[in-house]
């Protein structure tokens, strides 16, 4: 339910009268159609099917079940009650995984979470598909066994001794990362906007390009995820968890290693991009947790779907609710996007004139509500390329070396978030952490103030210009805020001086 496993158990009996199966318990059509499979599996596997009554029992009676993972301990649960194996170890073992007509087993989704609460439950282990075997095995003392067939499922039970859990160490896992993300040193220019993407990086900002077509925009954003730093282990026990519970690692089975990068396409839905369904499923920005979300061409979105985005930005978390049910997903994630300055692409261009006119511009930007960017940190013009720049060799530097001074300034921050260990980034912090940590001598305040009047920015704006300026403080390995850092962060509000 959301990202967060259920015990259910499966209790088969085997009686006299008519030969049959009955599934009880509300199973969804996929638990219903198990009853066919299994029936297959056990006879293809070289067991004998009771030809009796057979009923299975899945509780809580009240508890909705689906998905195909009821198949391995249905079968399991009809060759103990036909006494074809050992019972002894099933009150001790969970058991999960969708059966093949020839015995073997296929992997199934949400594993990891299931392994983790079956841990809290104190279950001894978990027989589990070989595929989901590495997945499971990250979750720290509980037995992992994973198997190919059913064959070798009933070999165990009879047994046990004979097998060894599976070992898996996920710290030595994520020291594996590969930062695969384009790098940063083939941008040729845009001194300005690489220096926003190494603040975003740092602070865990959102972030917003503006330029005509062709400037880079999109180069720029999807460079993001090589400065960033590596997911800690927490992070990515998290990450992998909601991907888990998505089906996304059905053949990858390990930790996933580098931060999410999620860009979904314009025509996406509410419900894709925050997550739904009868039974909620993640969407794009809990896919995006501890990540990043690329909204490439921000303003082609319809403006009800990026409303769906104001209350996750905000809290961290998207709350889901159905008629018989609420889950709430994560959904921690810098918003990355990228738009044009107005329909034709070339308003304030020094080379193409624009041919929009002022009312065709404030209606495409009309689609971007002001509560929405007040929630955009970095709003960054990015310009046209001069040709000297064009056809020069790139002279920026790598994304290794940014990397380096962005975990500096990270480290740096969570030296003084001790105290608040729920913090993870400047972007995070409240009011009562503002008070804290950026304090203003007269200089800067008199410079906020001024930019408050000249901008007409709201409280929350210039909540957003003290949390970009303590990133820039970080960067630059200062405790207190200056007018420098003050100044670097009010002229991230281009939209706003646009507007």
């Amino acid at each position: 339910m959301g990202i967060d496993a259920v015990k259910v158990g499966v209790e088969v009996d085997v009686s006299g009268g008519l030969p049959g199966i009955v599934v009880l318990g509300l199973p969804d059509t996929a638990v219903q159609e198990s009853k066919e499979r299994v029936k297959a599996t056990l006879k293809n596997a070289g067991y004998a099917f009771p030809m009796r009554k057979i009923v299975i029992n899945l509780t809580p009676a009240d508890l909705r079940k689906e998905g195909p993972s009821f198949d391995l301990p249905i079968s399991v649960g009809i060759l103990a009650a036909s006494e074809q194996v050992s019972a002894q170890l099933l009150g001790d073992y969970l058991f999960l995984g969708e059966v093949s007509l020839d015995g073997s087993l296929r992997p199934v989704a949400g594993v990891l979470p299931i392994a983790a609460a079956a841990q809290k439950l104190g279950i001894v282990g978990l027989i589990v598909p070989a595929d989901n075997a590495q997945e499971a095995a990250v979750v720290q003392g509980l037995e992992v066994y994973g198997f190919k067939n059913l064959t070798d499922v009933a070999n165990f039970l009879n047994n046990p001794e004979r097998y060894q859990p599976v070992q898996f160490d996920g710290r030595k896992e994520l020291t594996k990362s590969l930062f695969s993300s384009p790098d940063l040193k083939e941008v040729k220019g845009q001194a300005h906007a690489r220096r926003a993407l190494e603040i975003a990086a740092a602070g865990g900002h959102n972030l917003i390009f503006v330029g005509p077509p062709g400037s880079g925009k999109t180069m720029l954003a999807r460079r993001l995820p090589s400065i960033l730093p590596p997911l800690s282990f927490e992070e990515a026990l998290e990450v992998t968890q909601i991907h888990s519970v998505a089906g996304l690692l059905k053949d990858r089975g390990t930790l996933v290693s580098d931060r999410p990068f999620r860009s979904p396409h314009h025509s996406a839905s509410g419900p894709s991009l925050v997550g739904g369904g009868s039974f909620p499923r993640p969407g794009e920005i809990s896919l995006a947790h501890r990540g990043i979300l690329f909204l490439d061409e921000l303003t082609e979105f319809k403006r009800d779907v990026l409303e769906f985005l104001r209350q996750p930005l905000e809290d961290g978390y998207v709350t889901i609710s159905r008629a018989k049910q609420s889950v709430m997903f994560p959904a921690q994630f810098t918003l990355v996007a990228s738009t044009n300055p107005c329909p034709c692409g070339y308003f304030g261009d020094t080379i193409q004139p624009c041919t929009c006119t002022p009312a065709k511009r404030e209606q495409y930007w009309a689609k971007l509500s002001g509560p929405l960017m007040d929630r955009i940190d970095l709003q960054v013009a990015v310009n046209r390329l001069k040709p000297e720049e064009i056809t020069q060799q790139p002279k920026g530097e790598d994304s290794a070396s940014v990397r380096e001074r962005v975990q500096a300034a990270k480290e740096r921050s969570q030296i003084r978030f001790k105290s608040e260990p729920s913090l993870r980034s400047n972007a995070e912090m409240q009011s009562r952490h503002l008070q804290q940590w950026c304090n203003l001598d007269d200089a800067s305040r008199n410079l906020l103030e001024a930019a408050i009047r000249k901008l007409g920015l709201s409280a929350r704006a210039s909540d957003r210009i003290l949390k970009v300026a303590r990133t820039i403080a970080d960067l630059a390995g200062d405790e207190d805020l200056k007018p420098q850092h003050v100044a670097e962060a009010i002229q991230y509000r281009t939209i706003d001086r646009m507007q």
